[in-house]
């Protein structure tokens, strides 16, 4: 890591010890990048696993730990597929109903939170984790709902290629995802996932 990007993220965590909000990035996979940038202290709404394993694939990959709490089918060979680094992901697969300190502590550790919360959160658990982020600097990953979202990202469509006449080897999965945030028109794109 050069000098600058060294300084850069010093300066970063200084701001978030000192409770200024700080807007870092956080990488995402190139396919997604067009897309949506995460952006540290924000939370993004997914509608399926394997759009949550993406956007924490890109932070894993650029070296930073990442978190999963709430996957008890959490696949790891999915997730080591996807581009996330095993030696570095933290899974806390059922924390029942301590499931808002478990992703409070995550925050804390990690970069990334993947959270899939046991139900309908209230605004209130929803602000306490939300501080924690713009604190640490981290970024949270929902699957499910989420009452204030910086964006949420969904699969309109979803098309498997390489089965002809049933045999064969599925070779790629391409979907057109939607971005919806705040009061911006929904952005598409088609990506392979």
């Amino acid at each position: 890591m050069s000098q600058a990007a060294v300084l850069d993220q010093l300066r970063g965590r200084i701001a978030a010890l000192e409770g200024g909000p700080t807007r870092l990035g956080v990488p995402v996979l190139p396919e997604l990048s067009g897309l949506v940038q995460l952006r540290t202290g924000g939370v993004y709404g997914v509608d399926s696993a394997s759009l949550a394993m993406a956007l924490a694939a890109g932070a894993s990959q650029a070296g930073e730990w990442v978190g999963f709490t709430g996957w008890d089918d959490f696949g790891a060979e999915a997730a080591h597929q996807r581009g996330i680094v095993l030696g570095r992901t933290v899974l806390v697969p059922a924390p029942g109903e301590h499931w808002l300190e478990v992703a409070a502590a995550l925050v804390d550790v990690v970069k990334v939170v993947v959270l899939r919360p046991p139900g309908g959160v209230d605004a209130q658990s929803a602000s306490i984790l939300e501080a924690r982020l713009r604190a640490r600097s981290a970024v949270l990953v929902v699957q499910g709902e989420w009452p204030r979202c910086e964006a949420r990202i969904s699969a309109e469509q979803v098309v498997w290629e390489g089965i002809g006449q049933g045999r064969g080897r599925l070779r790629e999965r391409r979907a057109t995802l939607v971005v919806r945030g705040g009061a911006r028109m929904p952005v598409r794109t088609e990506v392979a996932l």
